[in-house]
């Protein structure tokens, strides 16, 4: 359309023929109302009353005839304000009586003041008219004059005031006319952004990945000389706190390129058509910036699969985004140079047309870290910390399995509070060790009240899941045992979970078995049992469907998987009949209750050992590894956690130790640390 018109513009208008429309602006509208309003503030000054000016010897017959009420004398100058009387105004003005007004006014020039003098005096003993006279100074005309025009100036100034405001030109450039533009953020050279890609510890492969696409930027002819193409968009798919978005600002740091950030819930806003318009704008932005790169944050708010809103019929804004995003990326207009980065944490429920080739071309996995990448992730979060020689850094990554970046910056700056409370001129290992009880368990509650009844039913409790993590060959290794409350819990058992790709279907019994070993703790030797173990009973009810459902780990049902890998899910339906129901519920309560008959007798087994624990529990409220060592002797199956932590310095006693999950006695549902 554009060409065509351009095309067109110069041929000549044929007479009789209509020109081109002028394009309508809102800005005439204001305009009209802003002059209607001077006009009416110049013109209301009629309505007090007209003023005509006459000659001197006009004036002279006015008052000979009495139409003169009263009369104002400029003292200074050579005029003078005459009013005229009600019954007098159609004879001084005639035609434009009408128009007169309440307090209609002659203005007269006269000889000077003393011959007005001489002329009233001679009226008044002639013709014994009674007219007010008064004298004034006119000295400050230019200030009435300035003050007249005063409110004028300040309605003009507002009126500007509110365009450019409305039209974006205030601060923050936000208004009614700029709601469509896009709120990306900056960055370039002359930014500030000190983010680079040394601080980004661990997350190789997705460090090389991302590497590549900023090399490309600075050097495009590498790869284009053998014919290969940079992807036009990479995905970064994770957990919450695994360097998302750290990796993003890396790239903003490190390319020599225009960087845009912004977020995917910039482009909502409640007005229809907005955020199209935004994803408009913001690539063509980048278009006069390439080649530059695009990062959109929490990609998920505007890239759900379309065709599941609820509002049935109704226009989704929602949908139109990112309609408009999938033609920006790839439709018939080309993004040469423009590179699009996003992250989500939500992967399975993005619409599939954004994550064909062509659009986001390649997904990038940022995974928990491992226990190297850990290693590294300390040394980065140490840089600004005072630690003394009691820290070792090989020491916290073992100790912190499953922990994201962000759990192990909150560990390192939590240890360096801890340390100042203190005192401390620098953060020691206990000060790291109490950091991760602290951020694992919740605080201490040493004042919470509870009964000797109750102490010794938690003491029982605890020491049930120590003794069969001690027993079961597959279970995680113990690390601590506390009958302190932390956070809502009575109780807390500290495991460490080895690091495993995979799980077989002896491992997670061995794990339903000892997370069951609390409640058949209380059965067997308090002869009743609680809700201290809600928490349990949750997990081992979930694990179990999972086993059954999801992993084909049942011997009546073997091989089969109800999971809906693809996000879609199955509606209000199941997929499985109301029988295979009924089988699944009863093929998990015999795999539960198998489980709880096998903790059972490896606690009677074990009663003696078991009391001992306990005791000792009671009276030390806090017991480590060790202790179980002198109760029960050597571990017979030694795990790679346990020769993890025979490698390392002994756990101290001043502090707790890093979780692998904890138990939630107070009955509440609490997960810790995934196992």
């Amino acid at each position: 359309m554009n060409n065509y018109n351009k095309g067109e513009s110069n041929k000549p208008i044929m007479p009789g023929a209509k020109g081109p429309k002028m394009p309508f602006n809102l800005y005439w509208v204001y305009l009209v109302v802003f002059a209607a309003i001077i006009g009416m503030y110049i013109f209301s000054g009629n309505a007090a009353g007209i003023q005509k000016e006459v000659a001197w010897s006009d004036f002279q017959g006015y008052v000979k005839d009495n139409s003169i009420s009263n009369i104002i004398v400029d003292s200074k100058g050579n005029t003078l304000k005459a009013f005229i009387r009600k019954d007098s105004i159609d004879h001084v003005f005639k035609a434009d009586a009408k128009n007169a007004g309440d307090k209609p006014s002659i203005l007269v020039k006269i000889p000077s003041a003393d011959k007005f003098s001489d002329f009233y005096d001679k009226v008044r003993s002639e013709y014994n008219h009674n007219i007010d006279v008064s004298y004034e100074s006119n000295t400050d005309s230019v200030w009435n004059i300035l003050l007249n025009f005063l409110p004028i100036v300040l309605i003009f100034g507002l009126f500007i005031y509110m365009m450019r405001r409305m039209a974006g030109g205030g601060a923050g450039g936000g208004g009614v006319f700029s709601v469509g533009k896009s709120k990306a953020q900056l960055y370039d050279k002359s930014s500030d952004l000190r983010v680079t890609f040394k601080d980004v510890a661990g997350l190789s492969e997705a460090k090389e990945e991302i590497e590549e696409i900023v090399e490309f930027l600075k050097n495009p002819s590498r790869y284009t000389e053998i014919g290969g193409k940079i992807p036009k968009g990479a995905l970064l798919v994770g957990p919450p706190g695994t360097g998302k978005t750290l990796l993003a600002k890396a790239v903003a740091g490190e390319a020599n390129v225009p960087f845009f950030s912004l977020s995917g819930s910039d482009f909502v806003e409640m007005f229809v058509g907005v955020g199209a318009s935004r994803v408009r704008d913001l690539f063509k932005q980048a278009k006069e910036k390439a080649p530059c790169i695009i990062f959109i944050d929490e990609i998920d708010a505007i890239g759900r699969a379309r065709g599941r809103n609820l509002n049935m019929g109704s226009n989704d804004e929602r949908e139109n985004t990112l309609n408009q995003l999938l033609t920006e990326m790839d439709g018939f207009g080309t993004n040469s140079g423009i590179i699009i980065l996003a992250a989500t944490n939500r992967a399975d429920i993005l619409d599939k047309a954004l994550l064909r080739a062509g659009r986001f071309d390649r997904q990038i996995t940022v995974d928990l870290p491992d226990v190297n990448d850990r290693k590294e992730i300390f040394k980065v979060h140490l840089r600004p910390i005072k630690t003394d020689d009691s820290v070792d850094v090989e020491f916290l990554a073992r100790q912190t399995p499953g922990f994201s970046g962000a759990d192990i910056a909150n560990v390192c700056n939590e240890a360096a509070l801890i340390a100042a409370r203190k005192d401390k001129k620098v953060v020691q290992k206990d000060d790291f060790t109490n950091a991760v009880d602290r951020i694992v368990g919740g605080l201490e509650k040493k004042s919470k009240i509870t009964t000797l009844d109750e102490r010794k039913t938690i003491a029982i409790h605890e020491a049930g899941h120590a003794t069969l993590s001690w027993f079961l060959q597959y279970a995680n290794p113990l690390v601590k045992v506390t009958i302190v409350p932390r956070g809502k819990a009575l109780g807390a058992a500290w495991y460490l979970p080895e690091e495993r790709q995979i799980t077989t279907k002896e491992q997670m019994l061995d794990e339903m078995c000892a997370l069951l070993g609390g409640r058949a703790a209380e059965e067997v030797f308090v002869g009743h049992i609680s809700s201290g173990a809600a928490n349990d009973l949750e997990r081992v009810t979930k694990q179990a469907y999972a086993m059954i459902s999801y992993l084909g780990m049942s011997e009546k049902m073997p091989n089969l998987s109800y999971y809906d890998s693809s996000g879609e899910s199955y509606g209000f339906t199941k997929p499985y009949s109301e029988e295979t129901a009924l089988l699944i519920d009863r093929e998990v309560q015999t795999m539960i209750n198998e489980q709880y008959e096998r903790a059972k007798k490896l606690l009677s087994q074990h009663a003696e050992g078991h009391g001992k624990l306990a005791s000792l529990l009671i009276t030390e409220e806090v017991i480590f590894a060790d202790d179980l060592k002198k109760i029960f002797g050597e571990r017979q199956w030694a795990s790679r956690s346990e020769e993890i932590l025979k490698e390392t310095e002994e756990f101290p006693k001043t502090g707790g130790i890093d979780t692998g999950k904890g138990e939630d006695f107070s009955g509440h549902s609490r997960r810790v640390k995934p196992a």
